[in-house]
């Protein structure tokens, strides 16, 4: 059955909603949805308050170890956490409180080739059990039809890493969980991936969260009925949490109950 699990994203040390897409190292600010007056644990309570489980706290860029670690200390097994995360720190955010740790660059060299021999540190340090990959991911076309591959650093570098099934089955032998967001979908509020959230549905065999465009209480139910309940989903920008209008958190804490 799919669920909303929920999200916390820091950038500059603030809780803030962006365009995914207008993320770039050089220096120019992203666009930004929104920007919290609350800091990064007062989210990690109303999570834990309300029992929401597996909600990822993301680290976008430097300067966001001290929230991260807030968010962590607040809601201590009840949050994943990404950004950053190689073998050598991702012991001491599992101590922090992190359910998980959540990977995406550290698996791939500088060029965007995917390393195995790095997975397997991260796995040597974190068990499978404690691992989320992330394979956040952009559409390219290919002849009538579209695929999709892994993006990195902050979602700006694509890989040679193609999402589909025949890398899923690999993967998850190495992983708890997948964390997916649709890349060219991420913070614009225009809908779901829909053909995205209705392939990792097929295919279905660990848990995966979806993120990318719900706007709307209708998109959760979309990604239940288009993933046979397989993809759970996040939503950031529409939720009136982070100053959207069409989503409410109330709402979103219900469908979980239902």
């Amino acid at each position: 059955m799919t669920r909303f699990r929920p999200c916390i994203d820091l950038h500059d040390g603030r809780v803030k909603q962006i365009v995914g897409s207008t993320l770039v190292a050089t220096g120019e600010a992203p666009r930004e949805n929104f920007v919290s007056e609350h800091d990064a644990a007062y989210y990690a309570q109303l999570y834990a308050r309300d029992a929401l489980m597996g909600g990822h706290v993301i680290k976008l860029g430097q300067g966001n170890e001290a929230a991260a670690l807030s968010a962590l200390a607040a809601y201590p097994g009840g949050l994943q956490l990404g950004g950053g995360v190689t073998p050598d720190n991702a012991a001491s955010y599992l101590a922090a409180g992190a359910s998980h740790v959540i990977v995406t660059s550290y698996c791939f060299d500088a060029d965007g080739h995917f390393r195995e021999e790095r997975l397997a540190r991260l796995v040597a340090e974190t068990g499978r059990e404690k691992l989320v990959l992330d394979l956040s991911c952009r559409a390219v076309a290919r002849g009538t039809e579209f695929a999709w591959i892994v993006a990195m650093n902050r979602w700006q570098t694509a890989t040679d890493l193609a999402v589909d099934h025949a890398t899923l089955d690999f993967l998850a032998a190495h992983c708890a969980e997948f964390l997916i967001h649709a890349v060219d979908v991420e913070g614009k509020c225009e809908g779901i991936d829909e053909p995205l959230v209705r392939y990792l549905g097929d295919w279905g065999k660990r848990p995966i969260t979806y993120a990318g465009g719900a706007r709307s209480l209708d998109d959760l139910r979309l990604v239940d009925q288009a993933s046979a309940g397989r993809i759970d989903v996040t939503i950031g920008s529409a939720l009136d949490l982070f100053g959207g209008a069409s989503v409410c958190y109330s709402d979103c804490v219900a469908f979980n109950r239902r």
